[in-house]
């Protein structure tokens, strides 16, 4: 029964869609004799009665088909005095329709997902899900689709696919963007779940790109908090040692996130990042092809050429992050850069690496 169901809510959310469209179709044209006015009339006549859930769209219906009647029968002066203020109710009218029709989608949709999340399949289809929620909460804070989320559980079951290693790497991934869109969507109703669940754990023994991505993300959002985390989980040996990877675009990504961390991340953190080797790590890539510095360059280049060498400047871009951060005290701020350029002289291949990493290390770049 579970399954039939699961396959209707589709191809119901596909019809729901449609006439939502058909509400903008009115409130774009104003019509009372359109397609569009004749679709939603017949949506009325298949409502359940019985769904609590449907009262205020099955009165707004009935509404619309009373306006409607009016706005097609009527003649004379009276009728042609009263017709503007008729017909922006009516675009009022399929505005208030269109917003009961998202809230039924909505429900089809998380339902669905909370069925499909119980049981995950390396599908398209659940990806689509995925998707398609990440989009909705996206959209901007909506007290009845935040009831819902937490009615269903929806961010525990997320959390559990974004921690199980049976399910493939695509999906764990989206249960990662699902969950950092809630946070975006209420920071302050979902941080704790965050904090203390799995999510961390998972997004760096994932170690892929997307999933550091995600990780990013949630940096910035919680700031200092999720950094505490990280390093008292003894994650941060494992997020600097992906800047060994051979996949460029991982390393990218390990450099980002170190960043990130050095910017919220208070002295714990930061001394976990120097005792991995940060600094020495910096510096080879600084040589890299994709490496080089930035001290000669103007910063409105700075932008392009990160793009072609993402790792140039990086040691510097490190200690920006560290002296313009929130995470550190301004003492620590002044104790961290002379063991950033005494770590430096040591990673340096020749006087010259060194004295330039050190100037712009002294001199700042852009971060």
């Amino acid at each position: 029964m579970e399954e039939e169901e699961s396959e209707k809510s589709p191809q119901l959310v596909r019809v729901l869609e449609a006439l939502k469209e058909a509400t903008h179709d009115i409130q774009r044209h104003h019509s009372s004799d359109s397609p569009a006015i004749k679709a939603l009339l017949e949506l009325h006549s298949i409502l359940s009665s019985s769904d609590p859930y449907l009262s205020a769209l099955s009165d707004h219906l009935i509404r619309l088909k009373t306006l409607v009647h009016s706005l097609n029968h009527s003649n004379g002066l009276l009728s042609f005095l009263t017709r503007p203020l008729s017909t922006l109710s009516l675009s009022r009218l399929a505005s208030q329709i269109e917003s009961e029709i998202q809230s039924w989608i909505d429900r089809e949709t998380l339902h669905t997902l909370s069925s499909s999340l119980r049981n995950p399949n390396n599908n398209h289809e659940f990806v689509s899900l995925l998707t398609q929620s990440i989009y909705r909460v996206s959209q901007g804070f909506n007290r009845e689709l935040q009831d819902l989320v937490l009615k269903l559980k929806l961010f525990s079951s997320l959390e559990s696919v974004l921690f199980d290693d049976k399910c493939s790497i695509p999906v764990r991934e989206q249960a990662g963007l699902a969950v950092s869109a809630l946070i975006r969507f209420n920071k302050d109703v979902f941080v704790g779940q965050v904090l203390m669940g799995p999510t961390v754990r998972a997004l760096v023994s994932m170690g892929s790109v997307l999933s550091l991505e995600v990780l990013c993300s949630l940096i910035r959002s919680i700031r200092s908090p999720l950094v505490d985390e990280i390093e008292s989980n003894g994650e941060i040996p494992n997020i600097i040692a992906m800047l060994n990877s051979e996949d460029l675009e991982l390393r990218v990504v390990a450099l980002g996130c170190a960043l990130e961390i050095g910017y919220f991340g208070r002295k714990e953190a930061v001394e976990a990042m120097m005792k991995e080797g940060l600094v020495e790590k910096l510096v080879e890539l600084q040589r890299s092809e994709k490496g080089g510095d930035l001290i000669e360059i103007g910063r409105e280049k700075v932008s392009g050429v990160l793009e072609r060498k993402p790792f140039a400047s990086c040691v510097a871009r490190f200690a920006v992050q560290l002296e313009v951060g929130e995470g550190l005290r301004q003492r620590e701020k002044r104790a961290f850069k002379p063991e950033i350029l005494i770590r430096v002289r040591d990673a340096s291949v020749s006087e010259a690496e060194a004295a330039t990493i050190a100037a712009e290390v002294l001199w700042g770049s852009s971060p």
